[in-house]
Parts: structure tokens; sequence; C-alpha cells
């Protein structure tokens, strides 16, 4: 072998070790990327409920894994699209509360899309909470309460702060709602 074809089998190697290292690289995001979507999470001081939370806290087997994983895989993608129409509607309904001539009527139907939607959210998620509902034995039923406890706590938060004219993070301890939630707490 002279000079030139050895310098050609070292760039060859070299590029096939690119090439691999790369692919596995993206395999490996994918797969990370995959794994933190399809979790779902109620706020951000609570763990997300994904495969591993029901393998750790509910003691899931691998029969019941594989049977979440059919579940979840059907209402992932539903409640993503949800979620995002409702977004779509409150950014708009922000859009139009701020011209300078406001629409009322239009106000309104974007108002009354977010209630349906919000409603088919509900749908889909009390789908899946069945689903998931079948596959658990007594025990691991309640611990399935208190893990979507958050999602049919009825608490009311305006996000809107008494102190100062300041806004609040929905779920502070200041504020309308939290006021509103002290208050049944202490009439009960």
């Amino acid at each position: 072998m002279n000079r030139t074809n050895k310098i050609l089998v070292w760039v060859i190697i070299l590029l096939a070790l690119l090439n691999i290292t790369t692919i596995g690289t993206i395999l490996y995001h994918n797969q990370r990327d995959k794994k933190v979507a399809e979790s779902i999470v109620f706020d951000q001081g609570r763990n997300p409920l994904n495969g591993r939370f029901f393998r750790q806290k509910l003691g899931f087997d691998d029969q019941q894994m594989e049977a979440f994983r059919t579940a979840n895989r059907e209402f992932q993608p539903k409640a993503k699209e949800v979620i995002y129409v409702l977004d779509s509607l409150k950014k708009q309904i922000f859009f139009e509360i701020n011209k300078e001539k406001v629409d009322t009527l239009k106000l309104r139907q974007l108002t009354e899309s977010i209630g349906s939607s919000h409603a088919e959210l509900k749908k889909i998620t009390n789908d899946f909470y069945l689903q998931v509902k079948d596959i658990c034995d007594e025990g691991q039923c309640e611990q399935l309460k208190d893990a979507f406890e958050p999602l049919y706590n009825d608490q009311v938060n305006t996000g809107c702060c008494k102190e100062r004219g300041t806004l609040c993070r929905p779920g502070s301890e200041r504020g309308y709602g939290a006021e509103l939630n002290r208050n049944s707490n202490n009439n009960n």
C-alpha cells in the first residue's frame, strides 16, 4: 500500500466513526426526548405522571406497564393537540382585548371555544384515567386517585394579587384564589 492509499483508509475510518457517533447521538436524544414528552405534568412542584412514576410509585409490573404505554400513546397526542388549541385561543383573546376597538362578539366566541376545548380535554383525560384505573389493583387505585387529584381539584385562582397590583403565579399563597381557598377551608 502506498502512502495515498493509507491516508484514504484512515480518512474513511474516521468518517465512519464520525457517522456512527452522530447516529448514536441522534438516537440517544430522540429516546430521551420521547421519555420527556410522554410525561403528564400537573404543576412544577409535582412529579410527572410518566412510565417511571407508575412503575416506581404504583409498582406496575411489566404487563401493566405495557397497557399503560398503549393508553398513554393514545392519550398524549390528543391531549397535546387540545392544549395547543387552548393556548392559541388564550393568545387570541389576549390580542383581542388589547385592541383599540374590541369585538365583544368575537371575544365571546373565543371564550366559548375555550370552554368546549377544555371540556374535550377533560373527556380525553377521563378516558385515559379510566384506562389506567382498569389495569390497577385496589392499592394502586388509591395511589392513582391521589396522583390525578390535582386535575380534578376545583381551586379558583385568578392569577392576580391584591397586593400592590402585582401578578402572582397560579397556586401561590397570595392573590384572590388563595384567599378564597383559605376562606372555604375556614368554613369547614
